[in-house]
């Protein structure tokens, strides 16, 4: 996949700040360490796209990353490692769940993991709540580059296996350095989206 001109448009917290158009929302969940930007940044061939930083809990908006005007990366803030207060995580987790409600352009959560570890409870938490929302989601586990490649894909099965051993969601590995995995990410998304993404 090849996007020409990524772009960030708008960061928001409530519903009147969304893009307002129709265009195809991937939305991207997890804890605040787990690599989300790393992750749109990587899979658009950009370096400094979306902000990355070495304190976790920073981003506290919706943040729209548009993608050619073809759809948008939605990146939400990240739980389980802020610096909030808890009336601060208390306004973040009530805007994050009226877009996750909302929001009428949701084509796909990608929801990711850390490969290196079992779900933690926040982790568990967010799971259950996309199973209960029926949203259309796959589970990412990142920094597969922390373990050894030939222990990958067990990893993967088994971690599939703890958080969902119905498995009915795909698992699929992913590294920002490395670089292979990104096409396998590329062809999901694009089941999910009814545009040409070639």
């Amino acid at each position: 996949m090849n996007i020409k001109n990524p772009q960030f448009e708008i960061s928001a917290v409530n519903p009147k700040q969304y893009p307002q158009n129709n265009l195809p929302q991937i939305v991207l969940v997890g804890k605040s360490n787990v690599g989300k930007s790393s992750f749109i940044n990587t899979m658009v061939n950009r370096k400094k796209l979306a902000r990355t930083s070495s304190e976790p809990g920073k981003t506290r908006q919706i943040n729209f990353y548009n993608m050619d005007n073809k759809f948008y990366f939605v990146d939400l803030p990240g739980y389980g490692y802020s610096k909030m207060s808890k009336q601060e995580q208390l306004k973040v987790n009530s805007f994050i769940d009226e877009y996750l409600r909302k929001s009428k352009n949701i084509s796909l959560v990608i929801f990711l993991i850390d490969i290196r570890h079992s779900p933690g409870a926040n982790d568990r938490i967010m799971y259950d709540y996309i199973v209960h929302s029926n949203l259309p989601c796959i589970i990412i586990a990142n920094k597969a580059d922390k373990i050894a490649v030939t222990k990958v894909n067990d990893t993967v099965k088994a971690l599939q296996d703890e958080l969902n051993p119905m498995r009915d969601f795909t698992f699929l590995p992913f590294s920002s350095e490395r670089k292979i995995y990104s096409e396998e990410a590329w062809n999901k998304i694009g089941e999910y989206l009814n545009i040409d993404l070639i």
